[in-house]
């Protein structure tokens, strides 16, 4: 890239990120009630007179605050501005940008709620006072951004005098995050924690801090060497020293970085760009671990480190090398873990468990969501993938949950969780929208191991959504696919799992059942003008035709298809084969997963236009899915008319459904003709038709013609924050299930426990 390239790049980074925090309304953060302030009941209720008696609980029991008020996650973030990462001291004001970003990230990753509190006070003990004062209004400190050694002073005076969380992140978070990355990095490298010398530079708050927490993991005082800008801290020092830096001082008469580099495991650099050179790489340790975290500029660049020793093991502060060391991998989820517990501090054990954490999810398979966020990457671990990636989903429910036993095994926990399971999957359902409406499926698929085969098993997906099947399921999937092939991309993806060892593979090209099964296809097609060639070809090429067949003859109990091509394509098959006067596709049932609750749509895929009939069988098969997911069906039949007040074909249609509803009795409530919002609004439903027999709100809309319910279906979708699960295939008895191309493996799991319950819990 040319001089002129670069700096049209950065001018457009620059203006871009200026955009960013400008457009469409300034700043990074708004705050919204919780609660409805429409009328005066409410304002009464919100603040005067009702405001009172939440003040009396709490005047009566300071724990009450959490009950009653946004205390208990709520954190602040508070900096004097004096040292900014990669700005230095630029003050307060000028600081909050960055500090509204902390706040962002909070709610992003943890759901945390912050206020950024910038403080003009560049005295340490005043602003410790200062920050002291904040007590009543928070539930947890985040210090930030605050000048060695001053932080020192500043967290150690809060700590001393606040019965709540105070978390330098500059210190502990790098620290936390340091201490996963080196625990890994070891164990690639095969080496233990007494054994290693390690030579720091930087003598600032991150880079002690980060030594204190390797003494603490097991790292020998003597084996560290602690350089700075003035070389090494030895006995007797007298430039530029503090307790903390001497705590760390050597007896020797070495002085520089230069003389103390030969044979140390690991480099650990918080200083500046440049400090490690290429020649004293080489005279480390065999398979060096180096951590140049310095940024925007490394201490020495990874391919540099390489040119001398290839299997040097790296780690830096830039998102554009692997292994960023980043403190959004700890902050947000130690602080969750500790307002969940009403922690009075953050220990020691807490941020050890918070370290094991994230080391443990690093050697675990990698989540379907962090290579779909980082596409192209290898997130496999190793010498490139020591840590997990900020946007791994299970973050928070595994750290936060390890952090919260900590503190209740370690006795600062004034709230202690008796159910820690049931707190993990509640973490687990604030990321995974589907977890907590998908727990009554997945407890039933629990109580047969059925068989499901994925007709695209090659697609990385289908190979996710498999291994997390056998981790969290009882169900075998079997894989139509090359076994060659789905090898080759189970180890480019990082799965554990393998081919003919943890799951069967149906192979297109070469399986002994070949002849039987392109008999059975011809058998069923015969007198529908499949010959015997045209049966041996398309089971040689059609992998849904394939499943069907494999379900027909009871070598499967179900078969999930259409990752790719088109819905009807994959339904023609599925018919064809599994079809019979029992079992035909009546319906497609989407779920949709809202922020105030799930919502289901039907019929989305199967007619076009339905008859009458058609559309009561729909209703019936949804409100019966519905039961599955432990709901109450809610019926509304919707459409352009209401309630008789439009004689339109699709209102006849609707109204012909009602009359064959009624035709005996059901054990749901519907209702219609009507438009969706008097479907999904009980007051405007109350106005139009008192008398109507359906309460509350609809949560299943069944709709005249396709067009309608999938057009809602991809609004919510796109434009609605509405997670899909399904599409459901209604009528075919548990047999089959076409998904759409856009489907995750998250997606692809919840349809495979949706496919895994027996048929006996269909009602």
């Amino acid at each position: 890239m040319s001089t002129e390239q670069g700096s049209n790049s950065r001018e457009s980074l620059r203006q871009a990120a200026l955009t960013y925090h400008e457009v469409p309304r300034p700043g990074k953060l708004e705050i919204r009630a919780t609660k409805p302030l429409a009328n005066g009941r409410d304002l009464s209720l919100a603040y005067s007179p009702g405001v009172a008696e939440a003040c009396l609980e709490i005047k009566e029991d300071g724990t009450n605050a959490s009950r009653y008020t946004a205390r208990g996650n709520l954190v602040a973030v508070v900096s004097n501005g004096t040292a900014v990462l990669g700005l230095g001291n630029i003050g307060a004001l000028a600081s909050k940008p960055v500090m509204e970003g902390k706040a962002v990230l909070f709610k992003k990753f943890a759901g945390i709620d912050c206020f950024d509190i910038e403080v003009n006070e560049p005295d340490p003990e005043k602003l410790a006072d200062i920050v002291c004062a904040l007590e009543p209004t928070f539930g947890a400190i985040n210090l930030e951004d605050i000048k060695a050694p001053d932080c020192f002073v500043v967290e150690k005076i809060c700590r001393e005098r606040m019965n709540i969380p105070v978390f330098h992140d500059d210190q502990h978070g790098t620290a936390i995050v340091v201490g996963a990355a080196a625990t890994n990095a070891l164990h690639v490298a095969g080496k233990d924690w007494a054994d290693i010398k390690v030579v720091s530079t930087g003598g600032g708050a991150a880079g002690i801090a980060c030594l204190n927490m390797l003494l603490k993991l097991g790292v020998k005082r003597e084996n560290v060497w602690l350089c700075d800008i003035h070389g090494l801290v030895y006995e007797g020092r007298a430039e530029d020293m503090n307790p903390q830096k001497a705590a760390y001082a050597q007896p020797s008469d070495k002085r520089a970085l230069d003389e103390v580099i030969d044979g140390a495991d690991l480099f650990l650099g918080l200083s500046g760009p440049g400090v490690l050179k290429p020649e004293q790489v080489a005279r480390m340790a065999p398979k060096p671990i180096i951590f140049a975290l310095a940024n925007p500029t490394p201490e020495i660049m990874p391919d540099e480190a390489r040119e001398v020793v290839p299997d040097a093991i790296i780690a830096t502060g830039r998102s554009d090398f692997p292994n960023q060391v980043n403190n959004v991998l700890c902050f947000p989820f130690i602080f969750r873990g500790a307002l969940d517990v009403g922690a009075t501090t953050i220990n020691d054990e807490m941020k050890i468990a918070c370290i094991e954490g994230i080391a443990a999810l690093a050697r675990a398979t990698t989540s379907a969501e962090a290579a779909a966020a980082y596409q192209g990457e290898k997130l496999t671990f190793g010498a490139e993938y020591l840590i997990p990636k900020p946007f791994d989903p299970r973050l928070s429910a595994t750290v936060s949950t390890a952090v919260a036993k900590a503190a209740m095994d370690s006795g600062v926990a004034t709230r202690p969780i008796e159910e820690l399971e049931a707190y993990r999957e509640k973490l687990r359902s604030s990321v995974f929208k589907s977890a907590l409406l998908m727990r009554p499926v997945f407890d039933a698929a629990r109580t047969a191991s059925r068989r499901i085969v994925f007709a695209e098993g090659e697609d990385e997906r289908v190979l996710r959504a498999a291994q997390a099947v056998l981790e969290e399921t009882t169900e075998q999937p079997i894989l139509i696919g090359r076994p060659e092939v789905i090898e080759h991309r189970c180890n480019r993806a990082g799965l554990k799992i393998r081919p003919g060892t943890d799951f069967h593979v149906v192979n297109p090209e070469n399986d002994p059942r070949y002849r039987d099964y392109w008999g059975s296809y011809h058998q069923i097609m015969a007198r529908r003008g499949v010959t015997p060639d045209l049966a041996r070809a398309i089971m040689r090429t059609n992998t849904t035709a394939i499943g069907a067949v494999m379900v027909q003859r009871d070598e499967a109990d179900s078969l999930i298809c259409g990752t790719f091509g088109e819905y009807n394509w994959h339904l023609n098959y599925v018919s064809q084969v599994l079809g019979n006067t029992e079992l035909r596709p009546h319906g497609a049932l989407s779920l949709m997963i809202l922020e105030d609750g799930p919502l289901f749509l039907a019929d989305t895929h199967i007619h076009a236009t339905p008859s009458p009939e058609q559309i009561a069988e729909a209703t019936i098969g949804a409100a019966r899915h519905v039961k599955r997911f432990g709901l109450t069906p809610v019926v509304a039949l919707c459409g352009r008319s209401q309630f008789g007040n439009q004689e339109t074909e699709s209102a006849q249609r609707l109204r012909a459904a009602i009359d064959i509803l009624d035709s005996r009795p059901r054990d749901f409530a519907y209702e219609g003709e009507m438009n969706i919002d008097t479907a999904l609004d009980p007051e405007l439903r109350e106005r139009a038709f008192p008398d109507s027999r359906i309460k509350g709100t609809a949560n299943i809309l069944i709709f005249a013609n396709a067009d309608a319910a999938s057009g809602v279906r991809n609004i919510l979708k796109m434009k609605g924050g509405g997670l899909e699960v399904g599409p459901i295939l209604m009528g075919m008895g548990n047999r089959a299930h076409i998904v759409t191309p856009s489907i995750t493996a998250r997606g692809l799991l919840n349809m495979a426990a949706i496919a895994g319950t027996p048929v006996a819990h269909y009602g």
